[in-house]
């Protein structure tokens, strides 16, 4: 009988053990994120280098049940899915109804006009957009935005005129810092690099801000672009892209430089080819593969612009909007490189969704 309970108490000691341990890793994950540093545009949406630095501290629960729609790209690029994870977590922290629509790929602007367009007939209290195109939504967007419907641009950039808020990061400044790294290498190296370019789909706005800015990076360098190539940001098209300039410039190539898509793609295709030793790989933003990469030797270096931050915020914003309080109206983590050196100190949480996510489309 006493042996018995012994064995009770110690059972009930153990889960009021276990239970104290969740309850500190739950208090702790959920503040683990912030405060966190941005960067402040001022005046907003100003196309400029200059910004201010702030600290990042978001609500602590929503007021009510808001609901909030999502518009983003696709999900075949796993950059996506830590966006994903960051906008479903925190409105799961925030205590808000959010429902996340995916257009299919960058080709696929008449996709997501009609999700946004059949979206609205269910009345929205905001709207979150990773827009596909900088200005195909205008039209779509412009007379919610003037009935007082609150917009938040997320990521990729949409013509300022139709959001109330932004949660962007620059990609200038990662195409920036990615032409900034090649530069150090050729002078290490004290030999010219010949590059092939991969800045991703024509018409995305972040993709037109990478690209500037990389050019921008290089253009008094002995860093020279040999092949440049366009395109979605699927692994099957980005392998198809490399595919082909390597058939073309295999011989004179140093580093294949582009998307995180790209990157991927191009580390299977040199393999596969025996060019690995020969022509490095270089990607100009974070995903799970370049991570990987990276932490193997088989991709230099990326920068990150924090996308599961920049999703966290984008939320928070959209609530702050709703509620009348006092936000950014242009803010976003700030960028910085990752390569071999720091790869296993920095905190991947602000760029990689959690091992093992996947993709929920509502947090219902």
């Amino acid at each position: 009988m006493k042996a018995a309970m012994g064995r009770s108490m110690l059972r009930t000691m153990c889960r009021t053990i276990l239970l104290l341990i969740f309850s500190v890793v739950a208090v702790h994950a959920e503040k683990l994120w912030y405060p966190v540093e941005v960067d402040v545009w001022e005046p907003p949406f100003a196309n400029t280098l200059q910004r201010g630095i702030e600290s990042y501290a978001p609500l602590k629960k929503a007021q009510r049940k808001w609901r909030i729609h999502v518009f983003i790209p696709h999900l075949k690029d796993a950059y996506w899915l830590g966006v994903n994870y960051g906008f479903i977590d925190e409105a799961r922290r925030l205590g808000v109804k959010l429902s996340i629509f995916e257009a299919g790929g960058y080709d696929r602007l008449h996709i997501q006009r009609r999700q946004i367009e059949e979206g609205l007939a269910q009345k929205p209290d905001g709207l979150i957009v990773g827009a596909i195109s900088y200005d195909g939504l205008n039209d779509i967007l412009q007379n919610l935005h003037d009935s007082g419907t609150p917009i938040v641009d997320s990521i990729n950039g949409i013509s300022p005129k139709v959001i109330t808020a932004r949660v962007a990061a620059d990609f200038r400044d990662l195409g920036l810092q990615t032409g900034a790294y090649l530069i150090r290498l050729q002078e290490k190296s004290e030999k010219p690099l010949s590059v092939a370019w991969f800045p991703g789909p024509k018409g995305a706005g972040w993709v037109e801000a990478g690209d500037r800015g990389f050019k921008t990076a290089i253009q008094e360098s002995s860093v020279r672009i040999v092949a440049s190539q366009y395109g979605d940001t699927g692994i099957a098209v980005q392998k198809k892209l490399v595919g082909t300039v390597l058939d073309r410039h295999a011989d004179v190539l140093d580093v294949v430089v582009g998307t995180a898509a790209t990157a991927e793609a191009a580390v299977k295709v040199l393999k596969r080819r025996g060019l690995s030793k020969r022509i490095k790989v270089l990607s100009y933003y974070y995903s799970p593969g370049v991570h990987r990469g990276i932490r193997r030797g088989k991709i230099l270096a990326a920068p990150t612009d924090q996308p599961v931050l920049q999703a966290r915020i984008a939320v928070d914003v959209m609530v702050r909007i709703l509620e009348k309080k006092n936000y950014f109206k242009h803010s976003a983590p700030r960028v910085m490189l990752v390569d071999g050196g720091n790869v296993k100190q920095w905190d991947s949480t602000s760029t990689l969704a959690p091992r093992g996510f996947r993709p929920i489309f509502s947090n219902d």
